[in-house]
């Protein structure tokens, strides 16, 4: 079993890679809808769904006690000074170095954002499992991401978890027709996923959950393009990187050279985490992560 801190940083990471919103729960979840500004950390009231409520987060996301410890530590040494998108900012480049031995320096400096609201997460801001390249691509262009930091970002799959409802359609209904199967899923791989996720797990709130990378699940290590160039990656929006020949090349040559996709992993990490940051006197620094202060 992973420490609590590796299963919190593979969740982040996973989002990260797969959403445009740096992300997902950034990479780190510092990285909202609108910006880093840790919004998925508040929690839903009564008259609000909050991010971290969206069917595109919960329950994927996990974790969040681990980051409300860190904020709550910092706050009785050093109260309102370290804010909670640079708490998870700093917590996303820790769980590299320590899961995948990738260091890199990141600014400090975010402010944290009040408002949260579920609605916007699948309004044209997260990339969904089921994308195709052409979507990807345009979706981490309007975050000022190229297709060259979405490929690299999308390694971050290398660990953590995808539920099966993310893509029961790819595996038993791919036509339209009941027993159907996409044929770009290497037929062994295919025949697993079948086992593990029956038509009967084809509900977003199913909890059953398989490994983004069946190789090397517990490593952050570049398998995660072996896997793509395998054909053996659960989901469409990693298989499609194969289809464009741009995308297909940068993924042929992650595959091949670990080191290089590593260094080029940090600096697309560093850039994500600058994305429609809050500075100054914007937003504000939450006491607690979970909750926007009471002025």
């Amino acid at each position: 079993m992973s420490p609590p801190w590796l299963a919190f940083c593979a969740a982040v990471l996973l989002a990260v890679a797969a959403s445009s919103t740096l992300a997902r729960a950034s990479y780190p979840p510092s990285t909202s809808l609108k910006g880093c500004d840790g919004s998925v950390l508040i929690n839903s009231t009564p008259g609000n769904t909050a991010e971290k409520d969206s069917v595109a987060n919960n329950p994927s996301m996990r974790g969040f006690e681990v980051i409300d410890d860190a904020k709550a530590a910092l706050e009785a040494a050093c109260p309102r000074t370290v804010s909670c998108a640079d708490v998870l900012t700093f917590a996303a480049r820790d769980s590299a170095s320590l899961a995948g031995g990738i260091n890199y320096k990141v600014p400090a400096g975010r402010r944290d954002g009040r408002v949260s609201l579920s609605d916007e997460v699948l309004d044209n801001n997260v990339p969904g499992p089921a994308d195709k390249v052409e979507e990807l691509v345009a979706s981490f262009r309007r975050k000022g991401l190229s297709a060259d930091d979405m490929v690299t970002l999308s390694g971050a799959h290398t660990i953590g978890r995808s539920h099966c409802s993310s893509f029961t359609q790819r595996i038993h209904n791919f036509t339209g027709k009941v027993g159907t199967t996409d044929p770009s899923i290497e037929p062994y791989y295919a025949a697993d996923l079948k086992r593990q996720c029956p038509m009967s797990t084809d509900d977003i709130n199913d909890p059953t959950v398989v490994p983004l990378d069946v190789v090397t699940p517990r490593e952050f290590d570049n398998q995660y393009y072996k896997n793509v160039l395998a054909h053996k990656v659960p989901l469409t929006s990693d298989q499609t990187l194969l289809t464009s020949r741009r995308t297909a090349a940068i993924v042929k040559s992650l595959a091949a050279k670990e080191r290089a996709w590593k260094a080029k992993f940090a600096a697309a990490m560093v850039k994500m985490g600058k994305v429609h940051v809050l500075t100054g006197d914007e937003g504000e620094i939450r006491e607690k992560c979970f909750v926007i202060n009471h002025h």
